[in-house]
C-alpha cells in the first residue's frame, strides 16, 4: 500500500510546518501550501505550492487539490490552517470595521476553507474505508468568546467552527471526520501564541481516531482533549 498523505493548506513556519513533520514522522507524504512558499519539493521531501487564500476564485485552491492527487496521491487528512484578521478599536468595533478587511477575512477564514472541505470530501469518497478520512480547521475561542478587538475576526471563526459542526453531521454515517482544533490553556484561556508541537501531537491524534470524536476539540498541551464549559 502506498503512503498516506496529508495536505496542509495555511502552512506557516510554526502550525503548518509542525503538522507535517508530525504526520512525515507518521509515515505520511505531506503537502504544504502557502502564499509564501516556493513550488517545488524541498529538502524535507514535502510538497509546497504557491497559494492565496484571499482569492474567491475556486479555482486556486481545486488546482492545488488536482497538483497534490497528480504528485503523492488523494489526500486522506486535510488540515486547514490558513487564517487572517484585523485588530479593531474596542470600544468602537462597529465603525473601526471595514467591508474591505471584513470581506477578505471572510474569504481566508471561510470560503476558502469552504472549498477545501469540498474538494477534501470529493477525494474521501474515492478512498478505502481504511483511510484516516479527516478534515481538521485549526479554531480558537472565539466561536464562544466575545472578544470586541477582534470582532471581525470572531464572525469568522464562528462561521468556520459551524461549517465544521455541520459537516461531522452530515458526513459521520460515512466515516468522514471534521474537527474544529482550538488549542486552550489549563484554565481554559486562549493559547497565543499557539504550539506548533503540540498541534502536530493533537492532529495526528485526530488523524488516527477511527470514530468522530467531539467536533470542537479544545486541547492543553502535555493533556489532550480536555471540554469546558
Amino acid at each position: 500500500m502506498s503512503a498516506p498523505v496529508l495536505f496542509v493548506l495555511g502552512a506557516g513556519p510554526k502550525i503548518g510546518l509542525s503538522v507535517g513533520q508530525a504526520f512525515a514522522a507518521k509515515g505520511y507524504k505531506v503537502a504544504l501550501a502557502a502564499r509564501s512558499l516556493q513550488e517545488g519539493v524541498g529538502e524535507d521531501g514535502f510538497l509546497r505550492l504557491n497559494i492565496d487564500f484571499a482569492n474567491q476564485d475556486p479555482a486556486g485552491i481545486q488546482n492545488a487539490f488536482a497538483k497534490v492527487t497528480e504528485k503523492l496521491g488523494v489526500p486522506s487528512v486535510v488540515v486547514y490552517n490558513a487564517a487572517d484578521r484585523v485588530t479593531l478599536d474596542p470600544e468602537d468595533p462597529l465603525t473601526s470595521a471595514t467591508v474591505e478587511d471584513t470581506t477578505r477575512l471572510l474569504s481566508v477564514n471561510v470560503i476558502s476553507p469552504l472549498i477545501a472541505a469540498q474538494e477534501a470530501v470529493k477525494g474521501f469518497k474515492t478512498l478505502p474505508a481504511s483511510a484516516s478520512r479527516t478534515f481538521i480547521a485549526t479554531g480558537n475561542l472565539l466561536n464562544t468568546t466575545a472578544w470586541p478587538p477582534v470582532l471581525t475576526f470572531g464572525m469568522t471563526k464562528t462561521a468556520l467552527a459551524h461549517l465544521i459542526h455541520g459537516s461531522s453531521k452530515a458526513y459521520e454515517k460515512q466515516g468522514f471526520k471534521f474537527y474544529y482544533a482550538d488549542e486552550r490553556q489549563a484554565d481554559g484561556g486562549a493559547t497565543i501564541p499557539v504550539s506548533g508541537p503540540a498541534a502536530g501531537e493533537a492532529y495526528t491524534e485526530l488523524a488516527e481516531k477511527k470514530e468522530q470524536g467531539p467536533w470542537n476539540w479544545t486541547f492543553v498541551e502535555g493533556k489532550g482533549y480536555v471540554e469546558f464549559k
